[in-house]
């Protein structure tokens, strides 16, 4: 059997530097006081780096990020943030080399715990060597790493693979010496491949969910930047805040601007209902929170938005109704047609919010209640912080929006479906659905898929958003979307 064994900092991933992945972990896990500390001592962690003293500025990394946190909070970041960030970093040359060979090692100086779920399901590594963390009886970590973590690189892959020389070994320039010896062939980067990979099926799983509030990955100066922006934002997201709450609707786009912020919108809107009318349903992607806001914004009026599980904190600060749903079919379905009796209404039908170019599969409720239905394409960008997330407190969502300096939303209206098009002319629910999701994704240029909401909050937070699921459950989870995945990836 062919294998590899390969260096993930700098080969697989181009960044050789491990203290942005540090920060995030320190960020996510712990808060802002400790991203802080941890960045205070980058210069000395950098003079040591110089020095020759990687091992000893790495293990201050690992302590400042780490030491008293759950070991089910480390966890939970190494599942739902980082994999987001290494993804983004991938050497795609490095990974054509890599998935051609049938058996797959990853050696790495990061705690194994940081990186394993994201190379075995990602990068579809077989075993994955690098430090262990240490923790005390109450599942906390103490920061410093197990004894067994002190035997070299070269003893720990000899015993992997029983001293049998691994096919390739795969490691940047200076930390090649570690591992060569042990591989029967070595390449080093760049790898500008002498063979075509193509052929191969294997592809890296693509990362759908992720969490976390930070947009970038935090180096030494965007997280001076994020620091310093910290208090500003929160000033200039309650003045917006404040302003979007109190001024008419048709003062907001002028408000909006001022501020920093933009709308772009494309298409053309459908007129208001008639007194005594019904009105339209507006079917949206869900981007954030603000997608119904931001809507009602464009069209100058109060729409109300269905709403499934927003905190009482977004319900109260919302310049527009809310309908709260009861995930009960029959109550949530008069209730939508009560509303579309007095007027217009705005529905999500994923469900919940995904941040990556993917829809989530559609409810077909909405189909089944009217046939004046009209497609919104929306999406967003930001500069520092997501206003969504599945772990933390959603109440901040909103907050954390507003706090980014040059918010943008993009609105894209489309022609209302025809007859033939709704369930009147004898189409399923879920055929409508289907429908509307297909003609959204192209708009936006993303890819639909039949992940629901409780598939997002299982990967996410090992739950389906209303009760806990045990790990078993959570690795299932895994195997299937990896299964799901397969016609895609081959």
């Amino acid at each position: 059997m062919e294998s590899v064994v390969s260096e993930l900092e700098g080969t697989l991933l181009k960044d050789s530097d491990e203290f942005s992945y540090f920060m995030l972990v320190a960020f996510e896990a712990s808060g802002l006081v400790r991203f802080a500390l941890l960045l205070i001592l980058w210069p000395l962690i950098r003079v040591l780096n110089i020095l020759g003293m990687r091992e000893l500025g790495l293990k201050v990394m690992i302590f400042v990020a780490v030491a008293g946190v759950q070991r089910s909070e480390i966890e939970s970041v190494a599942r739902a943030v980082l994999p987001k960030f290494y993804m983004d970093d991938l050497d795609m040359e490095a990974w054509k080399v890599f998935s051609s060979y049938e058996k797959r090692v990853v050696v790495t100086k990061t705690p194994k715990i940081m990186v394993e779920m994201f190379v075995k399901e990602h990068l579809r590594a077989d075993e994955v060597i690098g430090t262990e963390l240490s923790f005390n009886r109450f599942g906390f970590a103490t920061g410093l790493l197990r004894g067994d973590s002190n035997n070299t690189l070269s003893e720990r892959v000899a015993k992997l693979f029983n001293n049998d020389p691994p096919t390739l070994g795969m490691a940047t320039t200076s930390s090649y010496s570690s591992i060569s010896h042990l591989c029967k062939d070595e390449l080093r980067p760049p790898f500008l491949t002498r063979q075509n990979y193509e052929h191969q099926l294997l592809r890296p799983l693509p990362v759908i969910f992720h969490d976390g509030r930070l947009v970038k990955r935090p180096t030494p100066l965007t997280s001076l930047l994020i620091l310093l922006w910290m208090p500003v934002g929160i000033v200039l997201a309650i003045i917006r805040i404040t302003a979007g709450s109190i001024l008419p609707f048709w003062a907001i786009p002028h408000m909006s601007r001022l501020f920093g912020g933009k709308v772009v919108v494309k298409g053309k809107p459908p007129a208001p209902p008639a007194t005594g009318s019904s009105g339209v349903l507006f079917v949206c992607t869900h981007r954030t929170l603000m997608d119904p806001v931001v809507l009602s914004s464009v069209l100058q009026r109060k729409i109300p938005a269905v709403t499934y599980s927003i905190s009482r904190l977004s319900e109260i600060l919302s310049p527009i109704p809310t309908v709260r749903l009861t995930r009960s079919r029959d109550i949530d379905a008069e209730k939508i047609k009560r509303e579309l009796s007095k007027g217009d209404l705005v529905v999500c039908p994923e469900g919940t919010t995904c941040r990556e170019p993917f829809l989530l599969r559609f409810s077909g409720l909405f189909a089944e209640l009217t046939d004046r239905i009209v497609p919104v394409a929306m999406n967003y960008r930001v500069g520092f912080f997501h206003a969504t997330t599945a772990r933390g407190w959603k109440g901040l969502d909103p907050i954390f929006f507003f706090m980014n300096p040059r918010p943008v939303y993009e609105v894209t209206f489309l022609n209302q479906l025809p007859v033939e098009a709704t369930c009147s002319s004898g189409k399923s629910p879920h055929d409508v659905a289907n429908y509307v999701q297909r003609i959204l994704g192209a708009t936006l240029g993303f890819e639909c898929t039949n992940f629901t909401r409780k598939d997002k909050y299982r990967v996410l937070a090992g739950n389906d958003g209303t009760v806990s699921v045990s790990r078993t459950s959570f690795v299932d989870h895994i195997m299937k979307v990896v299964r799901t995945f397969k016609p895609f990836i081959h």
